[in-house]
């Protein structure tokens, strides 16, 4: 493969860690704008129970294998990551924002709306948790209403609503602790929800409205999107992972057979399998073999699909965006690779659904094993890592992030004294301002 010599600068590294696995994608946009994947790492992850890092050694050498393999892959040595958050802890809250601006005859610029979200950072959250995302809705610039981008527009108050998504700051910290004892400098952290969706969803369906559902190994992640804008997002602590505890029990059988016949033979629509077809799974030492049949598999894995969907249903009612979403749903994730499962989600929503594959952005070649919806996640990821890096909101491979920032303030903060940056440190703590490494 013919890298392009600036490949330092452009080259991003997504790190996905999950219940069931952990991911590293390493890639960059090529001169035609499309996403050029240059190394993947995928292996099993043992230490995150539904989304959170429940063991720092086993998640540290999940991401260590992964790494590995992605840098043989690619070639390259990577210093900085773009890391997804998710698990139950993520909740999301509406609020609303005004700034009165002092000159009347500029125009807004980014300035202000920068201002409008910093002043989000600082509100009064329960002990223990932190901001994660702040994403502006609509503006309204003097009482006129519904203004999507109000910048170079002239008004004296500027207000906006905002969908603000916070997380525990223990579970923040531990996914952090664990990138940087594998060697890693965390750039910032991505919702994976949000990284899937701009993996997996066109701007068609963004405006049209429609609702992601991310089906993971521990947690089943929502997003819904209209008009362009996040709407609602919401974690529903079951994903894949409970359907193969439900058919280790109800088939008594152990757990590896038990995932074995999910993903082989599994189904989420029982009345489209046949009622005579039988599984043989071989004995334990010498045992006599275990037969199971296939229709009674799929009602295991339907009844618990349609338990997970009553959450998605639920959501989407609280969102008040029940019908307004004419893009329907999107399937993604691990688990949206059920069979028939598109279909038990048309029935059971009475949304159409289609199965979000994340290939729309891809370069020409990509390798075939990326079109699954798997890498949903991991891909956006890496997407939204580039989209920060072209913003210089982020550093890229060449110079990590930490070592950026201390330079600056070597610049900056020559004429102050001691107690100056003492002081200045401790009304940061207190004004609780967004983490620039975040």
């Amino acid at each position: 493969m013919n890298f392009p010599d600036n490949l330092n600068q452009k080259l991003v590294v997504a790190l996905d860690i999950g219940t069931t696995k952990v991911c590293a994608l390493a890639g960059y946009k090529n001169e035609h704008d499309r996403l050029e994947i240059i190394g993947v790492g995928k292996v099993d992850s043992e230490g995150v129970m539904r989304g959170v890092v429940s063991n720092i050694e086993k998640t540290v050498r999940a991401i260590s294998q992964a790494i590995a393999i992605a840098q043989r892959a690619s070639g390259q040595e990577f210093k900085v990551a773009h890391v997804g958050i998710a698990g139950q802890h993520i909740k999301s809250l509406q609020h609303r924002g005004m700034l009165t601006r002092d000159n009347l005859h500029t125009e807004i610029c980014q300035g202000d709306i920068d201002r409008l979200i910093n002043d989000m950072f600082k509100l009064v959250l329960p002990p223990g948790d932190k901001i994660i995302h702040v994403i502006p809705q609509e503006y309204t610039v003097d009482d006129e209403q519904g203004i999507v981008d109000p910048i170079g527009m002239s008004g004296v108050r500027l207000e906006a609503n905002f969908h603000i998504i916070t997380g525990q700051i223990t579970a923040t910290q531990n996914i952090v602790k664990c990138a940087q004892r594998a060697g890693l400098k965390v750039a910032n952290l991505t919702l994976e929800p949000i990284a899937s969706a701009t993996a997996v969803l066109g701007d068609e369906e963004r405006e049209a409205g429609v609702a992601l559902v991310d089906i993971g190994g521990g947690t089943t992640d929502l997003t819904i999107f209209k008009d362009g804008i996040i709407r609602h997002t919401a974690v529903i602590p079951f994903g894949g992972n409970v359907i193969t505890k439900d058919i280790k029990e109800g088939c008594n059988v152990m757990q590896q057979q038990a995932e074995k016949l999910k993903v082989k033979f599994g189904s989420a629509l029982a009345d489209e399998v046949y009622d005579n077809r039988i599984i043989t799974i071989p004995g334990l030492k010498g045992r006599q073999p275990k037969e199971i049949s296939e229709k009674n598999l799929a009602r295991i894995i339907q009844a618990r699909m349609e338990e997970i969907l009553d959450y998605v249903v639920w959501e989407i009612r609280r969102s008040s965006y029940e019908n307004k979403l004419i893009g329907g749903v999107v399937l993604t994730g691990g688990g949206a690779l059920l069979n028939h499962i598109d279909k038990l989600t048309e029935f059971h929503t009475g949304l159409s659904t289609r199965i979000g594959v994340p290939i729309e952005h891809l370069a020409h070649g990509y390798s075939e094993h990326l079109s699954s919806p798997v890498f949903a996640t991991g891909i956006g990821l890496l997407l939204k890592g580039i989209q920060e890096v072209e913003e210089g909101k982020v550093s890229s491979q060449e110079a990590p992030q930490e070592d950026v920032l201390e330079e600056e303030n070597e610049d900056g903060d020559g004429s102050m004294t001691w107690y100056d940056k003492i002081f200045d440190k401790t009304k940061e703590w207190f004004q609780a301002e967004p983490d620039t490494e975040f």
